[in-house]
């Protein structure tokens, strides 16, 4: 019984020293996230059909769709990609550029875009920096998914992290319309 107890108290110290060590991280990453109407962290990122985009080409000009998703080759980010390759259409009446992004190497996304017939751009980051200054980093190395909606002026308009995969391209031309984004 005493040994029983004494392995109760150090296991229940070890918890509260790991949640006052990660408790600053947390809020941290909470504090540094994006709000509507922020300035969009400018990017440039190399996708999946061989060209560079920059969101600094976009200001003035066109809304821009930027889809954060975990990790390539993963049944929801196949799944999500799928929908965006398969209605996007619906994406296409918007005057808006729309990408999918991830932190996975240029290969990984060239491959997975292949694998999905995906027929827009999926950027990749893998320095990380993107995601972190878009603050959709999870702790475990990959990035949360999230749905970036960005103005002509560059501001965000809106941040959707209740992403559902199966119908993302419904979803998001839906949004397009809420936000009154210009149509084609």
């Amino acid at each position: 019984m005493v040994g029983h107890s004494h392995d109760w108290k150090e296991k229940t110290v070890r918890y509260l020293i790991l949640a006052c060590l990660l408790a600053p991280l947390s809020l941290t990453a909470w504090a540094d996230g994006l709000a509507v109407g922020d300035p969009a962290p400018d990017f440039t990122l190399q996708a999946s059909d061989g060209k560079t985009y920059s969101l600094a080409d976009y200001r003035g000009k066109q809304a821009v769709v930027i889809a954060w998703f975990p990790r390539a080759f993963t049944s929801g980010c196949t799944v999500e990609c799928k929908s965006l390759a398969k209605n996007g259409h619906l994406i296409r009446r918007y005057d808006v550029a729309y990408f999918m992004a991830s932190v996975d190497p240029l290969e990984k996304n060239v491959e997975f875009a292949k694998s999905t017939e995906a027929d827009f751009p999926l950027l990749s980051d893998p320095d990380k920096e993107v995601a972190d200054a878009y603050g959709v980093m999870h702790a475990m190395g990959f990035a949360r998914r999230e749905t970036v909606y960005i103005g002509t002026d560059g501001r965000v308009l809106k941040i959707d992290d209740d992403v559902n995969p199966e119908t993302s391209a419904e979803d998001m031309a839906a949004i397009l319309g809420e936000l009154g984004v210009a149509r084609r």
